[in-house]
């Protein structure tokens, strides 16, 4: 059984998509459609955009998955018979799961990024996400916890691995997380600017409720669909949009994630998408085949075959 994982996202720029979103085909149409919704030239806005995670560079990503996908069906046999997608894979899975139009998830995906700036503009702009590897949850606990006796505040808005780990708290505390961090062996990897999966930032999750999530309509997904809070079957519309709100407040699991996969049935994931991490780490590629989809692969020639004799 196969299932299809939409990644979250990382610093994207019009280098990282451009190509593969003016050529493919499968992206040709979908940056069409996505033109039309939103009223102005994707590929262009995208390429003159400024920062990792602007709303151009993620309506792109999020064409880029759905894409992939479609690519990966065609070219590599791919029967998705469950969807999932950790932190921005969510928008894309809801979509390919049957719960959202491809040009709602456009909108959504649009309109969520300006959410997010426009908040945190004003609120908990001292607040970063910071990723870290090979330091065990135990250490990642007791660093917390440190960090709150001195005063601090911090949360894990991350589980992506045994030992590997996001953890959320005001820049002022970052230069000591990444010290801790060395002292444990670990290594410190990136530091994501807006951060993400936090309790304190429930202002978000209404203001999201509010301006964006409650102007559509989410239907039962057709296909299992996985929340990346726990690794639960999302079982209808209301679910999926308490998943994606849930998403601002509540950590990622991921190996809740493999976990619900696996109980499914599932062997092969597809991880569909510009993927650095969730198809690499050791409890995806443990406990499945993991056949990746990215822009890079799918513009690679196609091999040739010549008949015998010839």
């Amino acid at each position: 059984m196969d299932a299809l994982v939409f990644p979250g996202m990382g610093p994207t720029k019009f280098a990282d998509l451009g190509r593969f979103l003016l050529l493919n085909p499968h992206a040709r149409r979908l940056v069409a459609a996505a033109d039309t919704r939103l009223g102005y030239p994707l590929a262009d806005r995208f390429a003159e955009a400024e920062g990792d995670y602007s709303e151009y560079a993620q309506v792109a990503f999020f064409v880029a998955c759905l894409a992939l996908a479609e690519w990966a069906e065609a070219e590599h046999g791919v029967e998705p018979a469950a969807c999932a997608g950790p932190s921005f894979g969510e928008k894309p899975a809801a979509v390919r799961a049957g719960s959202l139009s491809f040009e709602d998830g456009v909108w959504l995906t649009a309109r969520l990024a300006r959410c997010l700036e426009e908040y945190f503009a004003v609120e908990h702009r001292d607040v970063v996400t910071h990723s870290f590897a090979r330091v065990p949850e135990t250490r990642v606990r007791e660093l917390v916890d440190e960090l709150a006796g001195r005063g601090g505040w911090s949360e894990i808005s991350c589980f992506i691995d045994r030992d590997l780990f996001m953890v959320s708290l005001r820049e002022s505390e970052l230069d000591w997380l990444q010290r801790s961090v060395r002292s444990l062996g670990g290594l410190s990897l990136y530091t994501m600017r807006p951060p993400m999966h936090a309790s304190v930032f429930d202002g978000l999750r209404r203001k999201a409720a509010e301006e964006v999530i409650g102007e559509l309509e989410f239907a039962a997904p057709l296909l299992p669909l996985l929340a990346d809070q726990d690794g639960s079957v999302v079982e209808d519309g209301a679910g999926v949009r308490s998943m994606l709100l849930d998403s601002f407040v509540r950590p990622l699991r991921w190996p809740a994630v493999v976990g619900g996969l696996r109980e499914l049935g599932v062997e092969r994931v597809c991880v569909a998408g510009p993927d650095s991490l969730f198809g690499r780490v050791g409890c995806t590629t443990s406990a499945f085949e993991v056949v990746s989809a990215t822009p890079w692969l799918a513009m690679q020639p196609r091999r040739r075959t010549s008949s015998a004799g010839r």
